[in-house]
Order: C-alpha cells, then sequence, then structure tokens
C-alpha cells in the first residue's frame, strides 16, 4: 500500500475532513450568496467572475486549518512516531501527506469556485458573468491553486509548530489579522499590500478586475501566484529539514 493510500486513510479516518469541507464550502459560498441577493442593483451590475470568488478566503482558512490539523494530531497523540518506525525516512511520509491536504484542498477549492460563479450567473442575470478572457478563467480556475498552495503552507507550519492551538492561531491570524487588519495601518499596510503572501494571492485572482486590491506595481499576477508558491514550498523545505533532525 502507497504512502498515499495509506495518509488518505488516516485523514478520512475521522470526521474532521468531512465536516471542514462542509464548513468550507456553506463560509465561501454562503456569503458570496448573500452579496448576490442584498447588494444594491447598480453594484450587482458591474459583478465580474472575480467578484464571485470575494469570499474565497473563508473557505481557504478553513481548509489550512484541516491541513494544519493533519500533522498536529498526530503529534498530539503520538501515531506520527508509528509513522516513522514504519518508514524510518521521515520526508516521504511528510511529503504523502501534504500530496493528500492539498489535493483534498484543491478540490474543494474547485467545487467552490464553480458552485459561487454558477449561484452569480442563476441569482444576477444582469451581471456579465461570462469567462470569456483568461483574467476571467485566471478568477475561477486559480481558486483550487491557492486552496492546494494554502494547505501546503499549513501543514509546513504545522510541522514546524506541531501543537495545534498554536498552529491553528498562526493560518488563521495570518491572512485575517496580519493581511487583513494590516493593511488598514500607515506605511505597514502598503508594505503587506506588496509583499504579503495572501494579499499577493488575492491579485493574482482578482487582478485586471475593477476594484481588485493590490497594486500591480510589484509583480504582475503569475508572478503574484509564482511568490505565494515560494512561500508554501520555501516553508515546507524548512519543516521537512527540521522534523528530520529532531525527535518525533
Amino acid at each position: 500500500m502507497s504512502l498515499v493510500t495509506v495518509e488518505r486513510i488516516k485523514l478520512f479516518s475521522t470526521r474532521s475532513p468531512w465536516w471542514c469541507m462542509i464548513v468550507a464550502l456553506i463560509l465561501a459560498d454562503g456569503f458570496i450568496t448573500l452579496g448576490f441577493l442584498f447588494a444594491p442593483d447598480d453594484v450587482k451590475r458591474d459583478f465580474t467572475p472575480a467578484s464571485t470568488q470575494g469570499t474565497y478566503l473563508f473557505g481557504m482558512i478553513v481548509m489550512m486549518a484541516m491541513a494544519c490539523l493533519a500533522i498536529t494530531t498526530e503529534y498530539r497523540f503520538g501515531t506520527i512516531r508509528t509513522s516513522f518506525l514504519s518508514v524510518p525516512k521521515r520526508i516521504p511520509v511528510l511529503l504523502s501527506k501534504t500530496l493528500v491536504a492539498a489535493v483534498l484542498s484543491a478540490f474543494v477549492g474547485l467545487v467552490s469556485a464553480f458552485v459561487a460563479w454558477g449561484l452569480g450567473y442563476i441569482l444576477v442575470p444582469d451581471a456579465d458573468l461570462g469567462i470569456n478572457t483568461g483574467a476571467e478563467w485566471r478568477a475561477v480556475l486559480g481558486v483550487p491553486l491557492v486552496y492546494a498552495l494554502a494547505a501546503v503552507l499549513a501543514v509546513a507550519i504545522g510541522t514546524l509548530v506541531r501543537q495545534s492551538a498554536g498552529a491553528l492561531a498562526i493560518v488563521i491570524c495570518w491572512p485575517l489579522l496580519l493581511e487583513g487588519i494590516g493593511l488598514a495601518i500607515p506605511k505597514v499596510g502598503e508594505f503587506l499590500s506588496d509583499w504579503g503572501p495572501f494579499s499577493r494571492v488575492s491579485w493574482f485572482l482578482g487582478g485586471d478586475q475593477p476594484g481588485s486590491g493590490p497594486s500591480d506595481a510589484v509583480m504582475s499576477p503569475t508572478w503574484s501566484l509564482l511568490y505565494f508558491a515560494a512561500w508554501a514550498i520555501g516553508l515546507l523545505v524548512i519543516a521537512l529539514a527540521v522534523a528530520k533532525k529532531r525527535d518525533a
């Protein structure tokens, strides 16, 4: 049995992944549905495919929490020691866990993105929500890519911190507080808007669209995605190096 299969079975041996997927879809698609229903008519007419993904962050954070718990709970209950005893090389175990979490998050992101777009197409018929340009496709199909990379980032944080409470605090507060509320702080907000990984990935999804957020002055939407990927992969490499050397 491959390591990926083992990690998939371990992940779905509890109910938490199912609940996380359901909650992620409810939050991401539920909040945007409220926007479709209660936004003023003049705002509705200006909706774009990127506008339908305006609440992707809520679902992404839930899937980051799931990915984070996938590793921290193993450290908490000591089952990670069994995995490392069965497969002495730790890196393949952690990479398999990361792959499972990333694929699951990408699937949820894909479903969430197209459900949100479909709801907008139905509930806001006056808006031009046709997906015709590369930027419009990026706004929808970019969501699963972002979800997958965010899951990689969350597994890396969970591997480094190992404690559920601390790791969850980081994955929740980083996008919501540090790069959310932090954008309102003079000068600091400008720096975060330009160089914060979650701010840049927001530009990747909404770039070239009206009111899309962070400026394109620093890097293009494509480079913004690569920048976010560099953060995720870089932290994962550090986490793997640390996990390889320290005691389980």
